[in-house]
């Protein structure tokens, strides 16, 4: 397993086509400070850029995915100094990387590390996890997308009751209510999560792209528009050599060779 550390973020390769981006900061259980969040950003777009890449798993610790925003950063921030500190850029980015992602949520996934969890594409949590949302506790909200993804996921009356409540889900509860897409044993996350992963990058790279564009910007769509945006995209692949490739391998009963062309 080859990786590089970068301060608080430690990169890994832990199978052909697949980057693994670990949150490192143990001392101040995975808080995200804005620095953390620069550098995970940095590496995700490394890893985004790389043509040998073509899956991303982020993961955190044994016992802490990410515990939440580094409340030491905001405890006497002024409107004008959240205003100026600009994080949405930083998630805004991660939302943008093009790269298929999975979590692997081991233990505690509060706040900002929730909705981490929630700008990835899949979810793989342990039997032990807890993912919520407890800002309201400190006098604050959700402030990186959890109010409005989790809505998108879980609805109204489920999201309010976890956003006023400030309770968290068990990786059961959410795995019942769509959250996340499977629950293992602890020691079992990061294989699972790399083994998805690996069976994404088994897949026709632009296929893959093309349908997670297609469902991000289908979900907030009439449902008109949003199939026009399928129609696009099918008509789009068709143009691809990746679809050729896929449909002589079937007839021929053989293992396709995709090159994301």
């Amino acid at each position: 397993m080859n990786s590089n550390v970068l301060q608080d973020i430690l990169v890994e390769r832990p199978a052909p086509a697949v980057g693994l981006v670990r949150i490192h900061r143990p001392d101040k259980r995975n808080a995200l400070s804005v620095g953390l969040r620069g550098r995970l950003v940095e590496a995700l777009q490394t890893l985004d850029a790389d043509e040998d890449v073509r899956a991303i798993v982020i993961a955190g610790g044994e016992k802490v995915f990410a515990s939440g925003a580094d409340l030491t950063e905001i405890a006497d921030a002024s409107a004008i100094d959240m205003m100026l500190r600009a994080t949405e850029r930083l998630w805004g980015a991660i939302a943008r990387i093009g790269t298929p992602m999975i979590a692997a949520v081991r233990g505690i996934a509060f706040g900002g590390g929730f909705e981490l969890a929630l700008h990835a594409d899949l979810i793989v949590a342990g039997e032990s996890a807890r993912l919520g949302l407890p800002e309201v506790k400190v006098g604050l909200l959700p402030g990186a997308g959890g109010t409005q993804r989790l809505l998108r996921l879980i609805g109204r009356h489920h999201t309010l009751m976890l956003l006023l409540t400030g309770d968290a889900l068990s990786a059961r509860e959410a795995f019942d209510r769509g959250v996340v897409n499977r629950v293992v044993a602890d020691e079992s996350v990061e294989p699972e999560a790399v083994a998805l992963a690996q069976r994404l990058t088994s897949m026709p790279p632009l296929a893959v792209r093309q349908i997670r564009e297609v469902v991000s910007a289908g979900a907030d769509c009439p449902l008109e528009a949003a199939l026009m945006i399928e129609r696009k995209a099918l008509q789009l692949l068709c143009a691809s050599d990746d679809k050729r490739e896929g449909i002589r391998a079937l007839l021929e009963k053989r293992q396709p060779h995709f090159t994301g062309r």
